[in-house]
């Protein structure tokens, strides 16, 4: 039985020495170059004496910045990855809660980490990759370390604006990746193109099932999707048959055209996760590409990736919403109410999750990982801990879970509860709208729609009296060239509620 994602590079590396893994526009490494460098890496810090500890690993998106990560499991320690994407102060409060003793930097990075308030040492790649390899060691290491010990820490936006590190462990992440592989179909054929960063769990779809069967991924430039015909032509150069995307991306291609333009030709293979795929954008994509196969992925960072799966094969009506679907091998789903209780068939519970994948909890936040990573309630005979999502869902006639809402998306105005996806949902629907967000300004007591495309606020307000009921409909529209994303290309709600509240200001004092 396999017990360490090392041996996912292993047997891949004896397959396929020469066959590259990982490029990027400036870099290509094959697999074999790629296990020279981690193994140097885990040298190095095997010599550091450095075991069971987390290693910041802050370096420009790249194969190396992969390499590193890979080299820090063979010293039998865990990576934590930042980037210069991050804001200054996210970074500051991931230092402080992680508190460890190294940092990996590249040429690009280190000017920046020495500014950081690290009290730990600064090591340079380029230092670490020359370290001759001391196999002997690395298999010594090998030995002591379980299929419970961590692999990685990703860190979430917490509520209160302090992020939240996510402990991945070799089990889970072994489990996620052989359950999601065998649904896709993956094998040594599958080329990735790379959207997400790599500082976010949902980039280890492409990353570990490159490892797995050999496959290749491509880094796909950021700047790429803001030209979606450009982007697009990538694909096609780089013979791209495989994504694993946000939905914001694949919308960005869609909701403009591209497909009148260039179309991919050689992708076999789309899934999309984070936020809801819109019913109008996802046919343009089925229509225009009907021999692709379409998958509709769900799973919080909490539970190491993905946990649901719903292979997409078909056009959606306008009313409808694309299922998360069933879950995986080895995963069970709840729906509970408030007194934890599973809800009756049809009716919308809590979606909490039991299985392998659920991660050790939030690093250094033993309160917070207690209010959420909790004892099963069907269970009261022994340990058995499930987690709890905060996202509300259903099981349609089919047994297929359709998502409803975040527990904290559902507000009270006006004496209604009112889901605010309701109102995205037929927003979407309008023709002449490319795309929209609706977040609820608490201060103001207002409901705010954000929305691109060219119809005209007024329009569109005419056009929302007519399909929503009187109370859901928006105190205010901002037509926007388009939607604020956070880092993780999912709708920035807290961006939207600020940039709502500075007009509100402006607009005051203009009075």
């Amino acid at each position: 039985m396999q017990t360490n994602i090392l041996e996912y590079l292993e047997k891949t590396v004896k397959r396929f020495p020469e066959k590259t893994a990982f490029a990027d526009s400036d870099v290509a490494l094959s697999f074999q170059e790629f296990t020279d460098r981690a193994k140097s890496i885990g040298t190095y810090f095997a010599q550091k004496k450095c075991f069971r500890a987390p290693v910041i690993v802050y370096m420009k998106k790249s194969p190396e910045f992969l390499a590193a990560f890979f080299g820090v499991v063979y010293s039998g320690c865990f990576y934590i990855p930042i980037d210069d994407e991050m804001p200054r102060r996210r970074i500051e409060l991931i230092l402080e809660n992680a508190k460890a003793e190294y940092m990996i930097c590249d040429a690009g990075t280190r000017e920046a980490a020495e500014k950081f308030d690290f009290s730990g040492s600064i090591v340079l790649y380029d230092d670490c990759v020359t370290t001759a390899i001391e196999e002997t060691r690395l298999e010594e290491i090998r030995e002591k370390v379980l299929d419970i010990d961590p692999v990685c820490v990703f860190y979430t936006s917490g509520s209160t604006g302090v992020p939240k590190g996510v402990v991945g462990c070799h089990r889970g992440i072994i489990d996620y990746i052989d359950q999601l592989s065998e649904v896709l179909g993956f094998d040594e054929t599958n080329v990735f193109a790379n959207q997400t960063p790599l500082y976010w769990d949902a980039s280890m779809k492409e990353i570990y099932a490159t490892l797995k069967y050999g496959a290749t991924t491509y880094l796909v430039p950021k700047e790429l999707f803001m030209f979606p015909v450009q982007l697009v032509e990538y694909l096609n150069e780089n013979k791209i048959n495989t994504v694993c995307w946000v939905v914001s991306a694949l919308t960005m291609i869609s909701a403009f055209g591209t497909f009148d333009t260039i179309k991919p030709q050689y992708l076999k293979t789309v899934t999309f996760c984070g936020e809801v795929f819109p019913v109008k954008q996802f046919n343009i994509w089925k229509k225009e590409l009907p021999e692709v196969d379409f998958f509709n992925l769900y799973g919080p960072t909490e539970t190491t990736g993905v946990s649901t799966y719903y292979h997409a094969d078909r056009l959606f009506e306008e009313n409808e919403s694309i299922p998360i679907g069933k879950a995986f091998k080895n995963t069970e789903i709840f729906l509970l109410d408030k007194e934890g209780k599973e809800v009756p068939d049809g009716e919308t519970g809590e979606i909490c999750i039991r299985g392998s994948g659920v991660t050790l909890g939030y690093y250094g936040a033993m309160e917070k990982t207690e209010e959420v990573f909790v004892q099963n309630p069907q269970n009261p005979f022994y340990f058995d801990r499930i987690y709890r999502t905060g996202d509300m869902a259903f099981r349609d006639s089919e047994g297929n879970l359709v998502f409803a809402s975040r527990k904290d998306h559902q507000i009270k105005h006006m004496g209604h509860r009112i889901e605010l996806g309701e109102i995205e949902a037929d927003v979407d629907c309008v023709e002449g709208v490319r795309g929209c967000c609706c977040v609820y300004v608490k201060e103001k007591e207002k409901i705010v729609l954000f929305y691109v495309g060219e119809m005209e606020k007024k329009e569109l307000t005419t056009e929302l009296k007519e399909r929503l009921p009187r109370y859901m409909l928006p105190n205010a529209i901002m037509k926007v060239e388009q939607i604020p994303l956070t880092l993780n290309g999912k709708r920035d709600r807290i961006k939207m509620q600020q940039m709502y509240l500075e007009q509100a200001s402006r607009g005051k004092r203009r009075k």
